[in-house]
């Protein structure tokens, strides 16, 4: 593997060239919201979520805009490796699924297709006891 020298003179790992065409796959659940970007192999190029993104804990790493930082940071490494084309793979109930596709497109990646990988039972496992407040 080559290594390039950053700012500060150290050695890094170079970054490879990507294709154009991608996946994003969008896990959203009710305590937070994962965003993974492959390419089209399954290959993990990079990832972030709402806690990964430093000033959320807890209950905010849930909310749209946690989503829709995690993103963004998501589409800025793609872009900037080569990708251009992305079809989102959406699963799970969470508020962040919506945000999290719109800051893609607002990124400047072009959205071909939107698929909804979300798990139905049917009538497997049996569901967790309802909360009562």
């Amino acid at each position: 593997m080559s290594t390039v020298k950053d700012k500060r003179g150290k050695a890094r790992k170079a970054k490879k060239k990507l294709d154009s065409v991608g996946v994003a796959h969008v896990k959203s659940s009710f305590n937070n919201t994962i965003i993974t970007m492959t390419d089209l192999q399954g290959n993990v190029i990079t990832w972030s979520s709402g806690g990964h993104q430093g000033r959320y804990k807890g209950s905010r790493k849930s909310t749209a805009f946690a989503a829709q930082l995690a993103a963004r940071f998501c589409a800025q490494e793609v872009i900037g490796q080569g990708m251009r084309k992305v079809e989102v793979w959406v699963k799970g109930p969470g508020s962040g699924r919506e945000a999290a596709v719109r800051s893609l497109k607002a990124e400047g990646l072009e959205v071909t297709r939107i698929k909804d990988c979300t798990a139905i039972p049917h009538n497997g496992c049996r569901p967790k006891k309802r909360r009562r407040l």
